[in-house]
């Protein structure tokens, strides 16, 4: 018993089981206890009951009658993995991004072995107590799990440039590509922005050749693009939405109103990096000045300083291409505090040090603030987009009536619209289907009846402005048994249709 208690103890000193520690302790506390908020959290959720419930797992939709290809389906695979074993609650719901913010913190640790020898937990630690990383494991969105890919292709890259040069390392790469790919599409190529100009300026070609390795190809062709290809063959029309609405339009218009504009990118990323970054950033400014900066030109120290030259090449480059892009949120640049984590514990002259009490304790008080923060915000701050508290406040409108689906008719005129402002995460309350259209988009009518028509039963939540004249379209052209209002809610009329 002495000897299994001493292992007990000798294993729990081990510095990567303290981070694993404190990444389950900051990813899963309180991480249900928060309802979903925004109409984001909502559509990612919806969309995974939807797979489901329908058994289609290959195209995400929102309902029985309308797909959502805005983004590719892991999001919506892992949320569905989740909920079927956990259950229809939020805290399933959430339960794959906190394990993605500890994977993440072991990632980092794994690059901090190559990258940091002395402190190989210090990128974990930093990554996971920054406020950026921390609260954004409590989000439903598809960033958590793109960093997390990001990450492992980055491990990859690193164990193999900066190790013993191993095919199966290149491979881990191209697997992380390929799933921060089927994540979330281009941006899922960030890091390729960093290694391709690192390699070909310390080694050329031939170096650059040997990371492009045809099984390392083959793995992400398989796992990031195969299921692109299934889905263009199934619609070909999904070639030019891939190709015009997600990458031509996120990138160069301001069509989706994501802070477009020449400044649009300070107002967004400026106060994400000054904030997110808290508590560290004071020591990352004092460590950047102290690492020697060069004094006989920029490319000398560059190639003198190749861990450094790498970390700040994956974070300046892609930092660029995100400022230059007009679709905007703060969000979009959580995988560069990756390589500001590890920048940070790489440095020349840390200001980092765990082993004064100082500094402990100033690192126990944060991580007490940071708990407190996500715990008194889940069970305290209840705002109007809070879907739970909006799905109590529906069921005690509509009691007297049973109905069998959703539907939310806006007085927009795109679906782009209608996406941002349905409550799609009622579905995970209510345990019902969320129909929504566009009254002044083409077809409304007809997609109003067949809505109308999914079940035996329909509430439907109608925007004030267009409330009449879809009470008078249903009566017109949808043979309904009957009509009833049964009140008012958040300027929507509530109608309850009997199919």
């Amino acid at each position: 018993m002495n000897e299994f208690r001493a292992t007990i103890v000798r294993i729990s000193q081990r510095p990567w089981v303290r981070l694993l520690a404190l990444g389950l302790l900051l990813g899963f506390a309180f991480q249900g206890s928060r309802s979903l908020w925004s109409t984001d959290e909502g559509r990612y959720t919806d969309g995974a009951l939807q797979m489901l419930e329908s058994g289609n797992y290959l195209v995400p939709a929102y309902s029985p009658d309308r797909i959502n290809l805005s983004k590719p389906p892991v999001t919506y695979w892992v949320i569905a993995g989740a909920v079927a074993v956990f259950g229809y609650n939020t805290w399933a719901v959430r339960t794959p991004y906190a394990l993605a913010f500890v994977l993440t913190l072991m990632a980092l640790h794994a690059m901090g072995k190559r990258l940091s020898p002395e402190r190989p937990w210090l990128p974990g630690l930093i990554y996971g107590c920054s406020v950026l990383p921390f609260l954004s494991a409590n989000v439903v969105n598809t960033d958590v799990l793109l960093t997390l890919f990001e990450a492992v292709a980055a491990l990859g890259f690193v164990r193999w440039f900066f190790g013993t040069r191993q095919r199966a390392d290149v491979v881990l790469m191209w697997l992380g590509l390929g799933l921060a790919f089927l994540t979330k599409g281009p941006p899922g190529l960030i890091l390729l922005l960093a290694v391709i100009p690192f390699v070909l300026a310390r080694e050329g070609w031939r170096s650059l050749g040997r990371g492009f390795l045809p099984l390392g190809i083959g793995v992400f062709l398989v796992v990031g693009l195969l299921w692109y290809g299934i889905v263009i063959l199934v619609d070909p029309r999904a070639l030019h939405y891939f190709l015009y609405t997600e990458v031509y339009e996120r990138i160069f218009t301001a069509a989706l109103r994501r802070n477009p504009g020449p400044w649009g990118w300070a107002k967004v990323y400026l106060p994400t990096l000054l904030l997110g970054t808290l508590p560290w950033w004071p020591a990352l400014l004092r460590n950047l000045r102290g690492a020697g900066m060069p004094s006989r030109g920029l490319w000398p120290w560059l190639r003198q300083h190749p861990v450094e030259s790498f970390l700040l090449l994956w974070l300046l480059v892609p930092l660029l291409v995100f400022c230059l892009a007009q679709s905007r949120l703060p969000l979009y640049i959580l995988p560069l505090f990756l390589p500001l984590s590890l920048l940070l514990a790489a440095g020349r002259h840390p200001a980092i040090d765990l082993r004064k009490p100082m500094q402990r304790n100033l690192l126990v008080a944060w991580v007490i603030v940071l708990l407190g923060v996500k715990g008194g915000v889940s069970c305290f701050v209840h705002p109007v987009a809070d879907h739970r508290l909006a799905a109590r406040q529906l069921s005690a409108l509509t009691r007297a009536h049973a109905y069998d689906a959703m539907v939310f008719v806006e007085d927009v005129n795109t679906d782009y619209q209608v996406e941002e402002r349905t409550p799609w995460g009622l579905r995970l309350y209510l345990g019902k289907p969320v129909y929504a259209l566009a009254w002044y988009g083409p077809g409304h009518t007809a997609r109003l009846c067949r809505a109308v028509h999914a079940g035996r039963s329909a509430l439907l939540l109608l925007a004030a402005p267009t409330a009449r004249q879809a009470v008078h379209a249903i009566e017109d052209r949808c043979p309904v048994r009957s009509i009833l209002h049964v009140g008012t809610w958040r300027n929507r009329e509530l109608e309850w249709v009997k199919a």
